[in-house]
């Protein structure tokens, strides 16, 4: 598993302004994601490790389970965290038209309008599936694509420990957007062994940069 993979390494290649991989900074700073929640048991016990190591995320949310959970939604919300679109249903895009895929994104900003006052929010495709003609709207109507440049493989259900120390053997650099998921409990662990450990190393823990929704 390599968490630095061919095709965020071609997305790299796109302009920022259509495909965001990567965030220049000044600061020594990780971009850190969540996706698939909001989780009632797993997303508390993640913000509270985020607000314990004064560290911010994105949490990239799944639009039919955002009123499921309100009151987790609210909180991400309160604590300073910013909402990111992750499709309304969590389908493979590319096996929907584009009308379909648009339908996807716009039901779910609105339902994130509802908790943070925002009309669009960065949209990150499921599974990282990004067809070509909603890449080709998305240039059109100036949206972006807010993608990763590091990936935890957290989703592969492995051990904490497993994962911990594939982060240690390829570790993340300043700049980097790490995708991780906020679904399960081996996260929750991963979480808890890497913040200190990029604290003691002199990084800020922060949100994506607001960019074109």
């Amino acid at each position: 598993m390599q968490p630095r993979s061919r095709k965020t390494r071609l997305l790299r290649l796109l302009p920022s302004r259509l495909v965001t991989t990567r965030v220049r900074s000044r600061e020594k700073v990780l971009f850190l994601t969540f996706d698939d929640g909001p989780d009632p048991e797993h997303t508390p016990p993640v913000l509270d490790l985020l607000k314990a190591h004064d560290a911010t995320a994105t949490f990239f949310l799944i639009g039919n389970r955002i009123d499921a959970y309100p009151a987790v939604v609210r909180r991400i919300v309160a604590e300073g965290h910013a909402l990111g679109n992750h499709s309304w249903s969590h389908p493979f895009m590319s096996t929907l038209p584009i009308e379909g895929q648009m339908d996807e994104i716009a039901r779910t900003d609105a339902s994130l309008s509802a908790y943070d006052g925002q009309a669009t929010h960065p949209f990150r495709p499921p599974c990282g599936v990004l067809p070509r003609n909603l890449l080709a709207r998305f240039a059109r109507t100036g949206r972006t694509v807010a993608f990763w440049s590091y990936d935890s493989h957290d989703y592969e259900r492995l051990p904490a420990a497993t994962l911990i120390e594939l982060v240690r053997a390829n570790p993340p650099r300043s700049g980097d957007v790490l995708l991780m998921h906020d679904d399960n409990a081996d996260t929750v662990e991963l979480l808890a062994g890497l913040l200190p450990q990029w604290r003691a190393q002199g990084f800020a823990v922060r949100a994506m940069p607001a960019g074109r929704g």
